[in-house]
C-alpha cells in the first residue's frame, strides 16, 4: 500500500502548498492529493486557497510525485465542461502526473453560486452525466451532450494529453459503486469498506488493477496532549460523517453541530501523538480491505514542515517496513 501526503487547502495559503508539495516529493511522498473547496469546514483552519491554480504551481514545483484533486465536484461551482479543461491541462503541466479525483460535493463549497443544493438524488443524476461529459471531452473530439441536467453544444479541448488523465471518483456504498464504477479507472472512500472493493473491480474500467485511494487524518505531535487539542480544534467536523457533513451550509453549522464533540472523542477517531504504531493500527483496515494508496492528512498548517522532516527520517520508512 501506497501512503501519500494531503495538501489540506483548508488550513494552509497557496505558496505553503507548493512548498510542501515540493518538501513532501523530498521526503519519499510518491502521492499528493488536494482538497478541492471554497470554505473551510470550521474557522479555525483558516484558509481555502484555489485549488487548481495551487496544483498548477506545484506541477512546475515537484518532477516526479502524482497530484490528486480529493475532490472536485463537477456539478456546482464548476461546469463538467470546465473541470475538463483544467484537468487536461494540468495532465499536461504536469506530464502525465495527475488524475481527477472526483466526488458528488458538499454543500459547503457548492451552493455559493446561488443555484442551491439539490437533494441527494438529483445530486448523483448530476454527477453521472458530468462524469459522461468529462470523460468523452478527454477524447479530444467535439463533443454535444444533450441531458436531463445538462446540455454541451460543441465542446471541444484543443490541449489534451497522451496520456489520458484516469478518473477517480469518490463512493460511499454499493449503489453509488454501481452507479460509477463503470465511469471511473480508480475508487475513492474515506472509509476502509472492504466489500466495495471487489464490488468496484468488477466493474470497474480497469477492473482488479483499478487504484482504491483512501485518507487518513493524524495528528503527528511529540505532545500527544497538544496533537489531540489540535485536532479537536481543527477536525471535531470529522465527527460528524460523510452524510451529515454533504449538508451543512458553512463553517458556523458545522461549529454548531460539534459544539458537543469531546477532545477525547476525536482521539478515538484520529491517531494523535508520535506513536507510529498508532497510525500502522489505523491504516490496516484499508489494507486489509485492498486499498491500493491511503493520503494521510497532517492536522494544523503550521506542523507540515516538522511532520514532514518526521516522515522523511522516520514514518515512512516504519510505515512501509510494517505494512509492505
Amino acid at each position: 500500500m501506497n501512503i501519500g501526503y494531503t495538501l489540506m487547502c483548508e488550513q494552509t495559503g497557496p505558496r505553503e502548498l507548493v512548498r510542501y508539495a515540493a518538501r513532501a516529493e523530498q521526503a519519499g511522498f510518491t502521492l499528493s492529493v488536494i482538497s478541492d473547496h471554497f470554505n473551510p469546514w470550521l474557522d479555525e483552519q483558516g484558509h481555502s486557497p484555489n485549488a487548481w491554480t495551487v496544483l498548477g504551481a506545484a506541477a512546475q514545483a515537484t518532477e516526479s510525485m502524482e497530484l490528486m484533486t480529493y475532490v472536485t465536484c463537477p456539478i456546482g461551482r464548476y461546469h463538467p465542461a470546465v473541470v475538463a479543461q483544467q484537468a487536461a491541462t494540468l495532465g499536461l503541466l504536469s506530464e502525465g502526473r495527475f488524475t481527477l479525483g472526483l466526488g458528488a460535493g458538499e454543500n459547503l463549497n457548492e451552493h455559493v453560486t446561488g443555484r442551491g443544493w439539490p437533494p441527494v438524488n438529483e445530486r448523483h443524476e448530476l454527477f453521472g452525466e458530468a462524469l459522461d461529459i468529462i470523460d468523452a471531452l478527454f477524447d479530444g473530439d467535439y463533443v454535444n451532450y444533450v441531458g436531463h441536467h445538462y446540455r454541451v453544444d460543441s465542446a471541444k479541448l484543443w490541449d489534451v494529453p497522451d496520456r489520458r488523465v484516469p478518473i477517480a471518483v469518490a463512493v460511499s456504498g454499493e449503489q453509488s459503486v454501481d452507479r460509477l464504477a463503470g465511469k471511473a479507472d480508480a475508487m475513492i472512500a474515506v472509509e476502509p469498506l472492504g466489500d466495495l472493493v471487489p464490488q468496484f473491480h468488477r466493474q470497474a474500467r480497469g477492473g482488479s488493477k483499478a487504484r482504491v485511494i483512501g485518507q487518513l487524518p493524524i495528528s503527528w505531535d511529540s505532545d500527544a496532549e497538544a496533537a489531540i487539542q489540535r485536532a479537536h480544534e481543527q477536525f471535531r467536523w470529522f465527527a460528524g460523517g460523510w452524510k451529515v457533513n454533504a449538508e451543512l451550509p458553512g463553517p458556523a453549522g458545522f461549529a454548531a453541530a460539534s459544539q458537543f464533540v469531546r477532545p477525547d472523542d476525536v482521539a478515538e477517531q484520529i491517531p494523535c501523538g508520535d506513536d507510529v504504531g498508532a497510525v500502522v493500527e489505523a491504516l490496516k483496515p484499508f489494507a486489509e480491505a485492498g486499498f491500493t494508496d491511503v493520503a494521510l492528512v497532517q492536522i494544523g498548517g503550521d506542523r507540515q514542515d516538522s511532520f514532514l522532516d518526521v516522515a522523511e527520517k522516520e514514518l515512512l520508512p516504519e510505515l512501509r517496513s510494517r505494512l509492505g
